[in-house]
């Protein structure tokens, strides 16, 4: 696919030279002349204890690194290629069998991370074809995975148009899918979304994604046999704001309900609903709120899953529940945050029970803190600290430890 992705640019950049007159590729060329560069680095250290296990220790670096043209005639290209090494083998990278330590999905890969053109020729419309990185709304549903060291990426045409007042339309089509552990997928996936603002602060979204994709679900969400097409979709209607009360408090709220079903000759076990509450208060830098968040299960069958998610940054930091288990969670959870001076901290306390059963999956506590520590620099600590419950759960206690030095061009 990586022949195929340089294709797409090349091919791009010759149409514009030869649909040009000298005066008109002295200008494209000039697009491309006066773009900027990209770069960025993440150095990180994660150090995972697992009961059970060796203690799994990580240092990697990610570079990114490319090029952004201008814009000619609407259309503009963005050229980036993605490396990540390592400095030790202690850990488990989910493709080098180390098994007896934790998995730190964070795989060796230098690739093109992005491949695209977009064109702006439209009103009020972008147009984007190429792989990409796609985050939509709080990523719960459709998102790049950005935590983990090798993004994970799509390929694929996708239209964002913002004619109509205070509305976002999203329209997307996938042919494949390239996740944080380097591997891709072909898929034949349609992303629909529609944003409506009701206020600058809130937002009705609506939508629906459509996966046509036999190894779309890993094995585990399911009881019984292993299913042969993992096709599937879901449809939901989201609610969620930051509403001024005065200038000082706002009221922080989150309503969502997502139904997932069967698609394309998917398992037909695939049945299950999902659903979110939250509310909270946020006076100036400070925050705090509550939230349930309930993938349901299908009779212990099945459990609501997300595959194109950005899934670390719920049901906990610690990666426990990145496969939601068959039983489905209920995940009752007090999140808050605050900005001191430049210094920025958030934390969250999790209780993890099952949707199916009656089972107890455990608790789980979070921190972190960054900060600037000079002009384009930020550096961040991070802790997880999982405690498994029932032994029904299948889960074991999990600490994880992440140190991160972030530079950005």
């Amino acid at each position: 696919m990586r022949s195929i992705s340089v294709l797409v640019v090349t091919l791009g950049l010759l149409a514009l030279s030869a649909a040009a007159s000298a005066e008109e590729a002295a200008s494209a060329l000039d697009a491309i002349t006066s773009g900027h560069a990209i770069l960025n680095l993440r150095a990180r250290y994660e150090n995972a204890d697992q009961a059970g296990k060796d203690t799994g220790e990580a240092a990697t670096l990610r570079t990114l690194a490319g090029w952004r043209t201008g814009s000619w005639h609407g259309l503009s290209g963005t050229l980036e290629f993605i490396d990540v090494g390592r400095l030790d083998d202690n850990y488990n990278d989910s493709l080098n069998a180390m098994t007896r330590y934790p998995v730190i999905a964070d795989p060796d890969n230098t690739d093109i991370n992005q491949v695209y053109l977009d064109y702006a020729g439209l009103p009020d419309t972008n147009v984007r074809a190429g792989r990409q990185s796609i985050k939509l709304d709080n990523v719960r549903f459709i998102g790049n995975v950005e935590f983990r060291q090798v993004m994970q990426v799509f390929n694929g045409v996708t239209v964002e148009n913002k004619s109509l007042p205070n509305t976002t339309l999203f329209a997307g089509y996938l042919g494949r899918v390239k996740t944080v552990n380097t591997r891709q997928h072909d898929t034949d996936t349609i992303l629909l979304n529609g944003r409506y603002a009701i206020t600058p602060t809130d937002a009705l979204v609506g939508y629906g994604y459509f996966q046509d994709q036999k190894d779309a679900i890993a094995s585990l969400a399911f009881q019984g046999a292993a299913p042969t097409d993992t096709s599937n979709q879901s449809v939901g209607l989201r609610a969620d704001g930051a509403h001024p009360l005065n200038p000082d408090w706002k009221i922080l709220y989150t309503a969502e309900y997502a139904k997932q079903a069967d698609y394309s000759g998917g398992d037909a076990r695939i049945d299950a609903t999902y659903q979110r509450l939250g509310v909270g208060g946020q006076w100036h830098d400070i925050f705090l709120r509550v939230d349930r968040e309930v993938l349901g299960s299908n009779q212990g069958r099945y459990a609501f899953q997300f595959p194109l998610a950005t899934n670390h940054p719920f049901q906990g930091w610690a990666d426990q529940f990145l496969t939601t288990p068959r039983q489905g969670i209920r995940d009752t959870y007090l999140s808050g945050g605050a900005k001191i001076e430049k210094a920025q901290f958030s934390a969250e306390y999790h209780q993890f029970k099952s949707d199916f059963g009656s089972i107890d999956f455990g608790k789980e506590f979070d921190f972190a803190a960054s900060y600037p520590l000079m002009a384009k620099l930020l550096g961040k600590i991070e802790y997880a600290d999982y405690q498994a419950g029932d032994a029904t759960s299948a889960k074991v206690d999990l600490t994880r430890i992440w140190v991160t030095l972030i530079y950005s061009y």
